[in-house]
């Protein structure tokens, strides 16, 4: 049954290395469960309602990557995704956290037919890869910011907005460790380093009486508090469009970026460079995010872990199966997710923080037409706490230095429509 499902011989591989390439990539992304609750009860969310939610999506994602895209990627809520939902929709701008699950369906929704109608080539190529880069550092330079607020390391102060803060104590303490247990183990190879940092300053938190453990296994929490709470209604203002525009941006770079690069990994591609079945692997994806919303999550997405079990052997998608089965059963450990600190997630948000701005590297910084809107956008989104922000003073700064410099070669219709659209709505809208 499995050879027929998943073509094994074909693609040169057995159920043997499948199954240890779906245990590492699983190690590698299995912080998400306790990020990712930790990070949306902020909005007001019931903790154990969105631990229920994020191993489901991130199942069912994985699933539907597995059997029906047969690819080794596995899919789970998005980090960056996460922050923006809670921090930016809900936080900032006020909104409540049904109106932004409302948002996340419907950024679904249009991620499913833009990868029906075949209209994301068309999107992708329209912009710029130094803009795309300068978006993916700011969302990481976001969650950096994010990291440093929770472990106490950065505080307000009415004279200068943010200063430092008490550096000798617990939080900002174990904080710093869990990050260089992380830094060090993943130079060293060791698959789950993240997973492996975030445990290990629980535990030390446990031990010296910081944190309170009840538990380590139960039965999973009730999902009725987020199930199906979207606000449609509330999520169809015009303000929020945007918003909803935001969503779908991000999580399409981010899932076509990760595809390709584990593609490339996995040799995966075909003769002329592309990805054979992409259709299904979005569709995939789009299904996921629309799942997780009724069910009470942010966005969900394909993760770049999953190169980890691609090097491990991984070439099917029963290795997304394994990745999704070992999600489900994730649902029974709810008492040790709880008990799971801020200042101990925020070493993975901070590391996360250190592989995005990784895509600076790619810009040429000898032409300031394209480095100057990078800037803006990478470092507008922490400073102003709002992923929005960032990608619309990106594009437009974008826009205007390119047409200010007789650069219209470099302009294309799709760029110079979304810039006139942010400068509407930031004119109008806030």
């Amino acid at each position: 049954m499995l050879e027929k499902l998943f073509q094994l011989k074909a693609h040169n591989t057995n159920v043997k290395t499948e199954v240890v390439a779906g245990f590492t990539t699983f190690l590698t992304m299995a912080y998400i469960i306790f990020v990712n609750p930790s990070m949306l009860a902020t909005t007001g969310m019931d903790q154990g309602a969105v631990f229920v939610a994020t191993c489901i999506a991130a199942a069912i994602g994985c699933l539907v990557m597995g059997l029906w895209a047969n690819y080794p990627v596995a899919l789970a809520p998005g980090m960056g995704l996460n922050a923006f939902f809670a921090f930016t929709v809900v936080g900032q701008m006020g909104y409540s956290w049904e109106v932004a699950l409302g948002a996340v369906f419907l950024s679904g929704i249009c991620f499913f037919l833009l990868s029906i109608f075949k209209i994301r080539e068309w999107i992708i190529h329209s912009i710029p890869l130094s803009l795309r880069g300068g978006i993916g550092a700011g969302i990481g330079l976001f969650l950096g910011f994010i990291a440093l607020k929770n472990a106490g390391i950065v505080v307000d102060n009415p004279a200068t907005l943010v200063t430092i803060g008490d550096m000798g104590s617990w939080s900002a303490i174990m904080a710093c460790l869990g990050f260089v247990i992380i830094a060090a183990l993943f130079y060293r190879g060791i698959t789950g380093s993240v997973m492996i940092g975030i445990l290990a300053v629980t535990l030390l938190s446990i031990a010296t009486g910081h944190v309170e453990l009840t538990g380590v296994f139960s039965a999973p929490p009730s999902l009725e508090p987020t199930f199906a709470k979207l606000d449609f209604e509330g999520a169809l203002q015009i303000g929020l469009i945007s918003i909803v525009f935001s969503f779908l941006f991000v999580d399409l770079f981010d899932t076509s970026g990760t595809l390709i690069a584990v593609a490339q990994k996995g040799e995966m591609l075909d003769k002329e460079g592309r990805l054979p079945r992409l259709g299904r692997a979005l569709l995939a994806d789009s299904t996921a995010t629309m799942a997780g919303s009724v069910m009470g999550t942010s966005t969900t997405t394909s993760y770049i872990e999953s190169g980890a079990g691609i090097a491990a052997g991984g070439r099917t998608g029963l290795t997304a199966v394994v990745v999704g089965l070992l999600f489900l059963a994730c649902l029974f450990i709810s008492p040790l997710a709880g008990a799971i600190p801020a200042y101990a997630t925020a070493p993975a948000l901070f590391f996360v923080a250190v592989l995005m701005t990784h895509s600076l590297v790619k810009i040429d910084w000898d032409d300031i037409t394209e480095a100057a809107p990078v800037v803006i956008a990478a470092v507008t989104m922490p400073l102003t706490f709002s992923i929005t922000t960032g990608i619309a003073l990106g594009f437009i700064s974008y826009t205007a230095i390119k047409a200010l410099t007789g650069k219209f070669d470099q302009l294309n219709p799709a760029l110079i429509i979304l810039s006139l659209l942010f400068i509407v709505k930031m004119a109008f809208y806030g």
